[in-house]
């Protein structure tokens, strides 16, 4: 397909800036997204082909390690036998969690720049992360539970307020706290957005999640049901990065009009 030729509206583009800019062939193979719009839909659409159109590479660089967490999930459940806390299972999911969501939220900043780095690179500098990535998902994951505690109105509130901390502590290299507190300000006055595209892409995923779950008696079936089912939220990553390549700029732009 000559992208040359192709409407600016056409979907099959990648990333390769920060900002929206008109459609154009850069390299071979990499096209730009073109004039987007902020409504759900569109960033639903962009965040789906770009995913389609690397979906390869994703795989790749997050299914060993879900694999990994899905595994030590079962044997998990092995040792503390039924009727264990579940806390522990939520734990051992936020010391994963950062283990392949920093790779993958690296990438995606890194295809959106227009570079390919190696997927050893990805994991080493995802690796530097971790402490301070995981500490804020236990933040963040014990304030969404105390939330959702209180009639959920105020988890899912929470949630959404939150959603751009882990591409903030990635992306801006800042610590859990201010990562925090800046997704607090980024979403400020949108938390309609952010809730239409996340609800958009997890309230199916759970629901599947919840209709396909096997025995945890049925080991290979388990597992695999369980790294899949991972693989496939992690759309949400993507949906939440290209939401916020479109709303960074506009905080940007808000802040130097306010000085």
């Amino acid at each position: 397909m000559n992208c040359r030729a192709c409407s600016p509206r056409c979907p099959m583009r990648s990333w390769s800036t920060l900002e929206p800019i008109p459609a154009t062939r850069h390299s071979a193979g990499t096209l730009t997204f073109g004039n987007p719009s902020m409504s759900p839909l569109s960033v639903l659409r962009d965040a789906w082909f770009f995913s389609s159109h690397n979906l390869a590479a994703i795989a790749r660089l997050t299914l060993p390690l879900l694999l990994l967490e899905a595994i030590a999930q079962t044997i998990l459940a092995a040792q503390l036998g039924e009727g264990a806390n579940p806390a522990y299972g939520v734990l051992l999911g936020i010391l994963f969690y950062p283990l392949y969501a920093a790779p993958l939220i690296l990438f995606l900043h890194a295809r959106s720049i227009g570079q390919s780095p190696g997927h050893a690179q990805l994991f080493a500098a995802g690796l530097q992360l971790w402490p301070t990535f995981a500490l804020m998902t236990g933040l963040s994951t014990l304030a969404i539970m105390l939330g959702l505690s209180l009639f959920i109105v105020p988890g899912i509130w929470i949630m959404m307020r939150l959603a751009f901390s882990e591409l903030i502590l990635v992306l801006r290299q800042e610590p859990p706290l201010r990562a925090l507190q800046a997704s607090f300000a980024l979403t400020e006055g949108r938390f309609w957005p952010v809730f239409a595209c996340l609800a958009n892409v997890l309230v199916p995923l759970w629901l599947l999640d919840w209709w396909t779950q096997p025995s945890q008696s049925d080991t290979l079936l388990w597992v695999l049901h369980q790294t899949g089912n991972g693989f496939l939220q992690l759309f949400a990553i993507v949906v939440l990065f290209r939401l916020f390549m479109l709303l960074e700029p506009q905080q940007a732009a808000n802040g130097e009009n306010s000085d």
